[in-house]
């Protein structure tokens, strides 16, 4: 009768945040309901349910989780790998120079022999995973607070892996929180760590649209580049060797060649990164206005300087191409999701969720002086004004010039100790960052800072700007620069007392150290609460709607998603599906034009102006399809999924999604939301007709 009730008080429109829709979710693999499953093929998956995860030959175990932070696919026998262009930008820098400038002109190798190797990364294969709460309950898990929790945690994981390295010395374990925190997976990983640059366009394809089109449709980016898994003579895991060979995998992907059309099965595993869809109306807020907004507002003041230096130099550009890009998604993808949040009135649909939670409790008597909403609302207000803070502080002073990343290493980093006391040294990475521009944003910062925080939040060296340099901010950058030993070349920098009474740069790492601190102990002391309630409020909703399938937030763990290839309404309007080469064209022609984002060399325009792109155009359309629209569920960390068709054969890479999609790590509208995805005979086209890499076609051999 209780439930009967509920629904009653459920308005028809809030149907649309209830966890199951036909095309929403992000499922883990290895317990994927029946429900959804039956869903699937009901919409085109035609593989049974034992190809997905328990199958030597399933899909999962072509996908890889790219460095960490991407996602990516095999595609061939060999180990070839697929991912987005964005996603190898990093590598790819690292290998550019003037003279060779891989991000400029594209990178193809010939053989085996001229692929690139890459310094720091890697691809993890997903074995298996398992539900282990009941085993970390046993432990006491939940009378601890949350510093003992975390090292219980580690200490599981660290036994976890101990026990499966006895069988296979090459994998590890992971221990993650789903649901909040209220269950907990372990999952075992195999990792490579000789991954190989194979193939990349030029940055002009790879980037297409640059930041001009960066979350919007439609889109005509040629977003993949080509790396290969190398292991030792066994087809073990193995460092880096001039004698390691192709990796051999067990499974690849399946590529094909026949394309879509509108309503077809699309389904994307990877590995999506962060989404927080059963936060509170409170923590959205929160996530609006005190970390969102001063995101966008920093980034957007430290990329107007980045823009200026890099348009000017050459060399420059190259340093700081990839640092540019990681800023701007986020700084694009924060002005968007708050568009977004306000568009859809979110904070007042979560509240009135929230109100039907608030009624369910009181009846049931379930968390009964556990789950307290009004004691979540004054906690959140309590901890607001810090947050946003320290948000500010983080923008303005983490990763963002060289001087201060090494101020704050200094004197929070791993000492090494001589005669003289404590010193730290650092390595010449001068090829990674340039002074001019570097200097330039640390100044600019420091105003806008200063500009947007309490002056409760100022560190003490404001004093210094103030009195000794009259307020301004490039002399006391430029004084830091020039006497301090932090930028000495091979210098060793003592970090004594005295030694940082006498030098300025020491001290402004210090003034930021204990500035942190403050934030630290301000945030630390509403933390454990909120989560605790954050905790208690997805528990009630779990067990409220205990007889629906629900998938756990995204926390890079191997998660699939599916739904149908089709485009959205934009406004009255058809957004259509599919873009064409015709399109880039056009868009090319503006880029001649003087728009920056759309210039690409001439040999782009007249590959994509064929009138005929053989066996790579749509056999239906007859045109050259480009980038495509599907329903699927995605966030970042799934740039570079593989999206398969129902027969679980590669149809493209996720990329993207659409500027309607930006509230989606909060809430996932299936009207509006899209997964943007380069087509893979786009991706084939370019590798033969540009890259003329008739040894990798043949590789991958597609259908």
């Amino acid at each position: 009768m209780k439930k009967k009730l509920l629904w009653v008080l459920i308005p028809f429109y809030l149907f649309t945040c209830l966890p199951l829709h036909a095309d929403e979710g992000m499922w883990t693999l290895y317990n994927l309901p029946t429900a959804v499953y039956n869903q699937m093929k009901g919409e085109g998956f035609a593989l049974p349910y034992g190809a997905l995860y328990n199958n030597n030959d399933a899909i999962k175990n072509s996908v890889v989780n790219f460095s960490g932070f991407c996602s990516g696919v095999v595609v061939s026998p060999d180990g070839l790998v697929f991912t987005n262009h964005h996603c190898g930008f990093e590598a790819i820098r690292s290998h550019s120079t003037v003279e060779h400038d891989y991000m400029l002109n594209g990178f193809v190798a010939e053989n085996h022999e001229e692929e690139l190797p890459n310094k720091d990364m890697f691809v993890s294969f997903m074995i298996s995973q398992k539900d282990v709460t009941e085993e970390v309950m046993k432990l006491g898990f939940a009378a601890l607070d949350r510093r003992h929790q975390t090292k219980l945690l580690d200490s599981l994981q660290n036994a976890y892996t101990s026990e499966v390295k006895k069988q296979d010395s090459t994998l590890h374990v992971d221990l993650d929180a789903f649901y909040e925190g209220n269950r907990y997976y372990a999952t075992t990983y195999q990792d490579f760590t000789d991954l190989r640059l194979v193939f990349t366009v030029p940055k002009s394809m790879g980037k297409f649209g640059g930041e001009t089109d960066n979350w919007m449709w439609p889109r005509q980016t040629c977003d993949f580049s080509v790396f290969r898994i190398y292991a030792n003579k066994n087809n073990r895991p193995a460092a880096y060797s001039k004698d390691n060979v192709p990796y051999h995998p067990k499974h690849w992907a399946p590529v094909s060649l026949q394309g879509y059309k509108e309503g077809d099965f699309a389904m994307t595993m990877g590995y999506p990164g962060s989404t927080s869809r059963y936060l509170s109306s409170y923590g959205i807020r929160e996530r609006r206005d005190a970390l969102n907004a001063p995101r966008a507002q920093v980034r957007g003041v430290k990329q107007e300087v980045m823009t200026r230096h890099m348009r000017a130099s050459e060399a420059v550009r190259i340093k700081y191409d990839s640092k540019f890009a990681q800023s701007a998604n986020y700084w694009k993808n924060s002005i968007g999701m708050n568009k977004c949040i306000d568009s859809i009135g979110l904070i007042a649909q979560k509240q009135h969720y929230e109100d039907i939670i608030r009624h369910w409790k009181d009846s049931t008597g379930y968390l009964k002086g556990q789950l307290d909403l009004d004691k979540m609302a004054r906690l959140y207000n309590e901890r607001f004004e810090p947050r946003k803070a320290a948000m500010y502080f983080q923008e303005t002073f983490l990763r963002t010039n060289e001087l201060t990343t090494r101020a704050m290493k200094a004197v929070t980093g791993t000492t090494k100790k001589d005669k003289k006391g404590d010193y730290v040294t650092f390595a010449d990475n001068s090829n990674t960052w340039d002074a001019s521009l570097d200097k330039d944003v640390q100044a600019v910062l420091l105003k806008n800072y200063r500009e947007h925080v309490d002056a409760k939040y100022l560190p003490a060296f404001y004093q210094i700007i103030d009195k000794k340099f009259g307020g301004d901010y490039q002399k006391y950058v430029n004084y830091l620069w020039e006497t301090s030993a932090l930028m000495k070349k091979d210098a060793k920098v003592y970090v004594t007392k005295k030694a940082i009474k006498k030098d300025a740069g020491l001290q402004y790492g210090t003034q930021l150290k204990a500035m942190r601190e403050v934030f630290n102990h301000a945030l630390d002391a509403t933390r454990d609460s909120i989560d605790n309630q954050e905790q208690m409020l997805c528990a009630a909703k779990l067990r409220m709607e205990e007889d629906l399938p629900h998938y756990s937030d995204a926390n890079f763990t191997m998660r699939l998603s599916y739904g149908q290839v089709g485009g959205f309404d934009l406004g009255g309007r058809p957004s259509g599906y599919y873009t064409t080469a015709e399109s880039i064209v056009e868009k090319m022609k503006r880029g001649d034009n003087g728009l920056f984002d759309y210039k690409a060399e001439p040999v782009m325009q007249q590959l994509m102006s064929e009138k005929s792109f053989g066996p790579y155009q749509d056999k239906t359309t007859g045109k050259m399809q480009l980038c495509f629209l599907t329903n699927n569920d995605i966030t970042g960390g799934n740039s570079g999924s593989p999206m398969f068709n129902g027969k679980g054969e590669l149809i493209g890479l996720a990329f993207d999604g659409n500027w309607d999609s930006l509230s989606s790590d909060l809430n996932f509208d299936n009207r509006l939301a899209r997964c943007i995805g380069v087509d893979i005979r786009y991706v084939l086209y370019m590798i033969d007709k540009w890259g003329h890499a008739d040894h990798l076609i043949k590789e991958i051999g597609a259908k």
